[in-house]
């Protein structure tokens, strides 16, 4: 488990793009934290990481967004809406992202139906300004070099 500390948007952003290069085709991440804790501005710092240059905002509404322009497809996912895990592996998100690389907001709440293999990254608002992000690995991802992210 890695603890971060973030100031501002800047460096949650920042962080995001930082574990974009440590991304594979295929990885899972998790989103958990409360309403504006800075879950969507790290998927902009991961889209930017990869190459993305559309501009990211939360699928609350439409649930999925695809972004393809990158060096591989970043499926932005938000699960706050949804009523059950059913609904979830109807939305189809996990076989989607195959090729590229699936950032669930609100992730915790399907954990069970992702694959074993994921990132579970867990913001908390410790005042206006500051956020703790904490990394937790799953599987694969205990072997990636998430320390480096603390620097």
């Amino acid at each position: 488990m890695i603890t971060l500390n973030s100031n501002s948007v800047a460096d949650t952003r920042q962080f995001g793009r930082h574990l974009a290069s440590l991304a594979n085709p295929g990885d899972v991440v998790l989103l958990e934290g409360g309403l504006g804790a800075g879950k969507t501005a790290f998927v902009s710092g991961i889209a930017e990481g990869l190459g993305i240059t559309q501009p990211v905002t939360s699928p609350t509404f439409v649930l999925v967004k695809r972004y393809d322009d990158g060096f591989i497809p970043l499926i932005h996912v938000d699960v706050y809406r949804l009523a059950s895990s059913a609904e979830f592996e109807d939305l189809g998100v996990v076989e989607e992202a195959a090729d590229g690389m699936l950032v669930i907001e609100w992730g915790d709440a399907v954990a069970a139906n992702v694959p074993d293999s994921y990132l579970l990254v867990t913001f908390e608002t410790i005042d206006e300004h500051t956020r703790r992000v904490t990394l937790t690995p799953f599987g694969l991802w205990r072997d990636r070099r998430l320390e480096e992210m603390n620097r």
